[in-house]
């Protein structure tokens, strides 16, 4: 007691004991004061310095469902997360604030620097990592290409080519073999073809089992997978000091990154070399936007953009679809008729896969349950507020959250957790007939507003005619029991694939 006494009544120490207690009740103040401010009761526990950093810690296996089960509580469906080293972020799951951040106040909610940042070593200036003029100019010009009836015939003859002549043979190479496959690696290496085709006018990757994916796929995982590391790091300034460093995780993707650039650069160069010489005039993206004259290193950037986006939420949306089916035969069989009778009728076409409702019903609603994307973010550029009363400040990240959305009772009702396909028509006591127009800001799983997905259109296309085809000449069934683990990277994946056996139809 008499050395603390002495310590205490020391002018020096006394300083310091004081400016530190008056430091402390500054920051207790403050902290209070921000999570007065955010508006909300709900969100993960919070401390002064570390925020919420050892929930997140505990949680960050399974950061998808907690974050679920903090919005499920709010009043609004809305969360402010605290994370020392991070930005402060607003997670929510009300389509009033998803509508406000991506059509009424759009401007005030681009990417963002941070976002741009995360993905621009393996994206660069491409459309979808841009904001301002550079996205509106891309934008013009890609919708301007995706409107042209002849890129869609294109699209159709490449689906029909690549799954008649490449997909439909493996599988029935697989019956008779009885062999068990990953149906994952399958879609994805089928979707990677499809996209390359259409984005290059090349094929890149084998469809048998047995062989090795491509070099151009397998920097494209990993490039990828460690962007999204980086997005989800409990430390931003982590990953920064490893790329300053140039080791781990970073020195891996900057070799995948310059394998990929000058893969898609190499054939730039070769196409615009036959271009010139008149030996080639194709309806691919790649040759429609070097006709048009555009940067070599702006095209890079859109075609190695619409590569990764078109293959790995097709392939991972139709993965999670032929799981949910396997475990709804009834629902199975409603698709299978539908499709028969459709097939009978007329060949697939794209008139007739506007006829597959219940098709499109069934993947609407795997996707609602297991989106390609399970979230996406934006960055306030200034203060504001969101129509739910949360406020935002001027650099702060929001969050868009479909997988959390797709589990709101508020918006799907008490059966939330159920696979329903009914659900998505006006009628579907009547024999179902039309489907509903859903709001899109109920199930942004395209985005919506002024940067909706351009190739929304395309991927139910890719989408419905894989299917179809499958199923009307085969049975996919899962060889194990277990329930498949979704993971978040830049898109969904199943933890360790799907492990199936295909079986061909009565």
């Amino acid at each position: 007691m008499g050395v603390f006494l002495a310590l205490f009544l020391h002018p020096l120490s006394f300083i310091l004991l004081s400016t530190s207690l008056y430091i402390l009740v500054i920051i207790l103040c403050h902290f209070r004061r921000v999570t007065k401010l955010s508006g909300h009761s709900h969100g993960p526990p919070s401390y002064p310095f570390i925020g919420c950093l050892i929930s997140f810690y505990k949680n960050q296996n399974r950061l998808l469902d907690w974050y679920t089960e903090l919005l499920a509580e709010s009043a609004t469906n809305t969360i402010v997360v605290h994370r020392f080293g991070a930005r402060r972020t607003i997670v929510t799951a009300n389509p009033e604030n998803v509508e406000y951040m991506l059509k009424t106040n759009f401007n005030n909610f681009p990417k963002g620097r941070l976002f741009t940042e995360i993905l621009g070593d393996f994206l660069g200036f491409g459309i979808f990592n841009v904001d301002g003029e550079l996205w509106r100019t891309q934008r013009k010009l890609v919708s301007h290409e995706f409107s042209t009836k002849s890129l869609r015939e294109y699209v159709m003859n490449t689906l029909q080519e690549e799954v008649e002549h490449r997909l439909l043979p493996v599988l029935e190479s697989l019956v008779t073999s009885a062999q068990v496959i990953d149906l994952q690696d399958l879609l994805r290496r089928f979707a990677f073809n499809a996209i390359c085709k259409v984005s290059l006018g090349i094929d890149r990757c084998s469809l048998d089992p047995s062989e090795l994916v491509s070099p151009l796929a397998t920097a494209f995982d990993a490039a990828s997978g460690i962007c999204a590391g980086r997005g989800t790091a409990p430390l931003f300034i982590i990953w920064k000091i490893k790329r300053w460093l140039g080791v781990g995780s970073e020195r891996k993707l900057k070799a995948a990154v310059e394998e990929v650039h000058d893969y898609v650069m190499d054939i730039i160069h070769n196409r615009k070399k036959k271009i010139n010489e008149g030996e080639i005039t194709g309806e691919d993206l790649l040759t429609r936007l070097i006709t048009a004259g555009h940067d070599e290193g702006m095209i890079r950037d859109m075609v190695i953009s619409f590569i990764m986006a078109g293959r790995d939420t097709t392939s991972a949306a139709m993965t999670w679809f032929f799981w949910l089916l396997s475990c709804h035969l009834d629902v199975e069989m409603d698709v299978v008729n539908e499709i028969k009778v459709v097939k009978e009728e007329r060949k697939l076409n794209y008139e007739s896969l506007e006829e597959l409702r219940i098709l499109k019903a069934c993947l609407c609603e795997s996707m609602r349950l297991y989106p390609p994307v399970a979230w996406d973010s934006k960055h306030a550029t200034v203060d504001d507020i969101l129509p739910d009363g949360t406020r935002v400040r001027a650099g702060d990240r929001v969050t868009y959250f479909p997988y959390g959305m797709g589990r709101m009772e508020a918006l799907w009702g008490k059966d939330w957790t159920e696979f329903k396909p009914d659900r998505w028509f006006v009628e579907p006591d009547k024999d179902r007939g039309a489907l509903k127009k859903v709001c899109p800001y109920k199930f942004p799983i395209f985005q919506a507003g002024p940067r909706i997905c351009i190739g929304k259109e395309m991927a139910f296309i890719q989408m419905k005619y894989v299917v179809a085809s499958i199923l009307r000449d085969f049975e996919i069934r899962p060889v194990d029991s277990n329930k498949p683990v979704f993971v978040p990277l830049l898109t969904a994946h199943m933890v360790g694939g799907l492990k199936v056996s295909v079986r061909k139809r009565d």
